[in-house]
């Protein structure tokens, strides 16, 4: 199993260094995320809707980041950023994203683990690894 970039990783790095972990509620968007990220070259590991399911499947796929939506229904983002953060360690950076405005989550996410926000329309590998680089 390839290991995961720890967390601050330095460097420039393409899209297809990755492999991705999408954790959101949403069918519609993880299908949608999925094709945009793998037509871009990065290998999305797996699509889950909760802490449950992101934990089981980082443990066995060994994502390089995760991607995390803000409100997962009856879970909140935050908690499962947090969650993962203390039950990876190091574990891979995460990413927050939502279609809300960033403004409203920019304390949020500057307190939590994840290394950064993107709005789910400007979601894109390249957008991925900047973050990340």
């Amino acid at each position: 199993m390839p290991s995961a970039p720890s967390r601050g990783t330095v460097g420039r790095v393409s899209p297809a260094d990755h492999r991705c972990l999408i954790v959101d509620d949403s069918p519609t968007f993880c299908a949608a995320a999925r094709r945009l990220l793998e037509g871009a070259g990065m290998v999305v590991v797996g699509t889950v809707p909760t802490l449950e399911a992101a934990l089981a499947t980082a443990l066995t796929t060994a994502p390089s980041v995760i991607l995390v939506d803000v409100d997962l229904g009856g879970e909140s983002g935050f908690d499962v950023v947090e969650s993962l953060a203390a039950a990876l360690r190091p574990g891979p950076p995460m990413v927050m994203v939502s279609t809300h405005d960033p403004d409203d989550f920019a304390d949020l996410v500057e307190a939590s683990p994840a290394v950064g926000f993107l709005q789910k329309f400007e979601l894109s590998a390249e957008r991925v690894a900047e973050l990340l680089s």
